[in-house]
């Protein structure tokens, strides 16, 4: 048991010597616990340099191991879910020295990646897909005629999600050779029941009773009587002592729960499973946070570390302000904004898919315990949930992550938006979330929800913007959504009592002067880069809005200032296509204004995981980047005496 992160390397004489899983599978058997040990303080020493996922990883080490180790991986095809488990997988499948540049620019990537490692079979960032991945690909060898193996490793809370048992059914279906490891790490489905279940377990995975049962059944073909007798015994001794009756129904041969932790019964009863044919499901009960006592007593609080500074040699006097931080990150914003609103107005209904902790739900569940609502790991059925409550004169806040909602697009679209139901969406995550990287960034909300049919679609720009525009959303009656970024707002204070801004309506907060040859250029802002934008125009001489709403546009504002400016620039955190910019240029278009506008905002191409800061700096939405882009377009002698 480690009581502390190494900071640094730790001596892994075992470790060092494997480095692809080939030589993992060169080791006796009973190296394997002293590999397990050198293998967990390595990932302890590593994570601690850079941050990362972290008490999932450690709860895994054991059966990461034993997966190589019983798979001839990467011909045998191994697939995890979500990703946030993979730190051992990397760092015993040729990666171990590349862990330091984890999540950096450049660096490995935080979650399985098909671009980075053979290896990573198939990339992930959302939950509850490997088990249809890991069909696709066993359905696939089994059409080539290859005897190649798949495993699909997914967790308790995965499993909550419709996606897993679709493909759960679907596999039953085909009858396909392929395993799924129910990693059950908070014992949300089931709880091991003691010895009685060890021993079962023993029995059901061994060679000796899967040769019975198979043999069983060819011998009692004949007789439907007797076989319908058999395999209801053996369902009813199994629904006593163990959850697997349903996975038993939905077709898949069930083991389990064993202990995640003990390699010699992991790896032996994985190499029965690897030569037993069709759909399988080993259920494992493992610790997160295993072997890091901390992790072990808040398996929540260590879900993922900072990099840990070192300390500075000798203490250093500074005059500091005193004066406490402003800032609040904005998820902690809207659970203070939640908990307001839902004292003033019992009809108010928080729902979240998994994400109470990083939504910031927290204090609301507890003080509001009957009208909070954690779906888990079940996107599309928040969104119909909140529907549902919405018909019955309701008022649901769905908390939700940018990129996360996407998987509840048809419900946002069918059961609410068509509908006109008074659903709010918090939309977290907004925009680049930097170490994440692409699977997580919230890039293209802005976008999905605006083309849908009376959707009000606010950007604050703020803390206070942030609770003015949720208060304005909360009150509109109608399907309303406010995205607000990850991390900490630029500091402003949060005025009360909250007042609500008019629906569509932006503000202008600077006005501009003409440069040099009488050019005037106008800001449009929509959101959280305003300080930025702001910086920007500044040193241009530039007018400045912060135009709050995406949908509905405040039109006035944007006529007035194509009326007195020769160029529109619009800046956003979201994709360029179909976003803000996208809805300017094509209200211009239709009223027959012209003008030119310059669109701002990311790329059309993935951005890779980084610090945010660099990230947005190379797509060029920093305050260099918003004013080398409008110089561009400018004449020479427009932009040479600009102002700062």
């Amino acid at each position: 048991m480690f009581e502390e992160i190494p900071l640094s390397r730790p001596v892994t004489p075992l470790l060092d010597q494997v480095v692809t899983p080939a030589d993992l599978r060169q080791l006796e058997e009973e190296q394997l616990p002293q590999l397990a040990k050198e293998l967990r303080e390595f990932m302890l020493y590593s994570v601690g340099q850079t941050g990362g996922h972290f008490g999932a990883g450690l709860g895994v080490v054991e059966l990461t191991i034993a997966l190589h180790y019983c798979y001839n991986t990467p011909d045998d095809k191994l697939v995890w879910d979500v990703g946030h488990q993979t730190y051992p997988h990397k760092i015993l499948t040729g990666r171990r020295e590349q862990m330091l540049t984890m999540r950096q620019a450049g660096g490995l990537s935080g979650f399985p990646k098909r671009s980075e490692s053979e290896f990573d079979t198939f990339g992930v960032g959302h939950s509850s897909t490997s088990i249809s991945a890991a069909l696709g690909m066993a359905l696939a060898a089994e059409m080539d005629e290859r005897d190649s193996k798949t495993v699909a490793v997914i967790g308790d809370g995965a499993m909550t999600a419709g996606m897993a048992f679709e493909a759960l059914n679907h596999g039953a279906h085909t009858g396909t050779d392929m395993l799924v490891v129910l990693n059950d790490n908070n014992m949300s489905i089931s709880r091991n029941v003691g010895g009685l279940s060890d021993y079962f377990s023993k029995i059901w995975a061994s060679k000796f009773y899967t040769n019975l049962r198979e043999g069983g059944k060819k011998v009692l073909a004949n007789m439907p009587q007797a076989w319908e007798l058999a395999r209801k015994t053996e369902e009813h001794m199994k629904g006593m002592v163990s959850p697997g009756t349903l996975f038993e129904e939905l077709g898949f041969y069930y083991i389990g729960p064993i202990d995640g932790h003990d390699l010699e019964r992991l790896t032996h009863d994985l190499r029965n499973l690897r030569s037993l044919p069709g759909p399988k499901l080993l259920h494992i009960i493992t610790q997160k946070g295993k072997g890091f006592a901390p992790a072990e007593e808040d398996p929540v609080g260590y879900h993922a570390l900072n990099k840990i500074e070192p300390k500075p040699k000798a203490p250093m006097v500074v005059e500091q302000d005193q004066t406490p931080s402003k800032k609040q990150k904005y998820q902690a914003v809207f659970g203070d904004w939640l908990c307001a609103m839902a004292a003033t107005d019992s009809r108010l209904i928080g729902i979240t898919p998994a994400m109470c902790e990083g939504s910031g739900m927290v204090e609301f569940a507890r003080r509001f315990e009957s009208r909070f609502h954690d779906v888990a790991i079940a996107e599309q059925h928040a969104v119909t949930l909140a529907a549902g409550l919405a018909c019955e004169g309701k008022k649901p806040v769905v908390a939700i992550y940018s990129t996360f909602l996407q998987r509840a697009y048809d419900q946002l679209i069918h059961d609410v938006a068509i509908q006109n139901l008074d659903v709010t969406f918090a939309i977290d995550r907004a925009g680049l979330v930097g170490e994440d990287g692409p699977t997580h960034a919230g890039s293209f909300d802005l976008s999905y929800l605006r083309c849908v049919p009376d959707m009000v679609i606010a950007a604050p720009s703020d803390e206070n913007e942030c609770c003015r525009l949720l208060s304005t959303a909360y009150l509109h009656c109608g399907p309303a959504a406010v995205r607000y970024p990850r991390g900490k707002g630029p500091g402003a204070e949060i005025q009360q009592p909250l007042q609500p801004v008019p629906l569509g309506k932006g503000v202008q907060l600077q006005k501009g002067h003409s440069i040099n040859n009488g050019r005037r250029v106008a800001i449009l802002s929509f959101g959280t880069l305003l300080p930025a934008a702001r910086e920007a125009a500044a040193r241009l001489n530039a007018s400045l809005c912060d135009m709050r709403f995406v949908k509905p546009l405040d039109t006035e504002l944007i006529e007035s200032m194509a009326e007195c400016h020769d160029l529109l620039v619009t800046v956003e955190e979201n994709t360029i296509a179909g976003g803000a910019g996208s809805a300017v240029l094509e209200w211009l278009a239709h009223q027959g204004i012209r003008v030119p506008v310059l669109p701002l905002g990311l790329p059309d191409h993935y951005i890779e995981h980084g610090n945010h800061s660099e990230l947005l700096s190379q797509a060029g939405l920093n305050a260099d980047g918003i004013c080398e882009r409008i110089e561009r377009l400018l004449p020479p002698e427009a932009s040479a005496n600009t102002a700062s």
